[in-house]
């Protein structure tokens, strides 16, 4: 098996606000009701949960996001596989890219391209909107922000976000 490559080799920019790309990391998309296993803790509706190097995200009603180190996938699948009741996982590593835009007026950045007040959104708050024309999964941390967009539309995604994050381009309060 190859090695796993991020989908813009790491690129990144320093502006008023740093946007990287990361990754490349592990996905598995579960489609499960919550309550039919306890294989698989679940984060309550728009909420992210992190455990070491694992998170998993509520995406919809009967879909979450599980992320892990991209070796880990294979083993996950299978473990995911011995859950009882209807399920399924889905690797979607490799369709999936993640950036962490960070810094002071990281929020700035996001809130130029999706209709989300980020300034106040609270850590742990998952949410799926859009990023100017695509769809995005974003979520606040102590640091900044991570924006997950489908690897297809990688290079827009990234041009948006250093673009939003240019030097001089920062947003004023009225």
């Amino acid at each position: 098996m190859s090695e796993p490559v991020s989908a813009l080799g790491g690129a990144s920019y320093d502006g008023f606000a740093a946007v990287r790309e990361i990754g490349p990391l592990g996905m598995i998309s579960l489609r499960i009701k919550p309550g039919v296993s306890d294989a698989v803790p679940l984060p309550a509706q728009r909420q992210i949960m992190h455990s070491g190097d694992r998170s998993i995200g509520w995406m919809s009603p009967d879909e979450f996001l599980l992320i892990l180190p991209h070796a880990q996938v294979a083993a996950e699948l299978q473990r995911l596989a011995g859950i009882t009741g209807h399920h399924l996982a889905v690797d979607v590593s490799d369709a999936r890219a993640v950036f962490r835009v960070e810094g002071p007026k990281a929020g700035q950045v996001l809130r130029k391209l999706s209709p989300v007040d980020f300034d106040s959104l609270p850590i742990g708050e998952l949410r799926r909107t859009r990023t100017a024309q695509v769809a995005a999964a974003m979520w606040r941390d102590e640091s900044g922000f991570t924006v997950v967009c489908f690897r297809s539309v990688a290079r827009y995604v990234f041009d948006l976000l250093t673009h939003a994050a240019t030097p001089g381009s920062e947003l004023h309060s009225a």
